[in-house]
């Protein structure tokens, strides 16, 4: 297990504020939630964070947070919103961990119960 340091979350971590102007607290929050994703799978090649003020919902504040993984296959892609934008980023991780356990867990499965191929005829035999 290699060991996740700030600068390779900072390396790998790309944070966005759409209509919102992200302050220091809050990336540190995030970099320390996006390690618990680097933990579970380090070969992620980067991690990109959008975390949008959608003020189209009516007088209430609403947040939609959007995350995209860059993995080797294809992407993995999430989206939550909700009132709070640290509650949206916090449910975003538990979104794309969930996706990336159970895209591990497929490829185990894969891995370890491969499928027999049947073949129509006789094989000749060798001289």
């Amino acid at each position: 297990m290699t060991n996740i340091t700030p600068e390779v979350i900072g390396a790998k971590l790309i944070l966005r504020g759409i209509h919102l102007e992200l302050t220091d607290a809050m990336k540190a929050i995030f970099h320390e939630k996006v390690g618990r994703l680097l933990r579970h799978e380090p070969r992620i090649d980067r991690i990109r964070i959008d975390v949008d003020h959608d003020k189209t919902k009516g007088a209430k504040a609403h947040f939609v947070a959007k995350g995209q993984i860059e993995i080797s296959g294809p992407d993995l892609i999430a989206s939550v919103d909700s009132e709070d934008a640290y509650k949206s980023v916090d449910l975003l991780i538990n979104k794309l961990d969930g996706l990336l356990r159970k895209r591990h867990s497929a490829l185990k499965e894969k891995r370890h119960h491969r499928h027999t191929i049947e073949v129509g005829g006789a094989l000749p035999k060798e001289i």
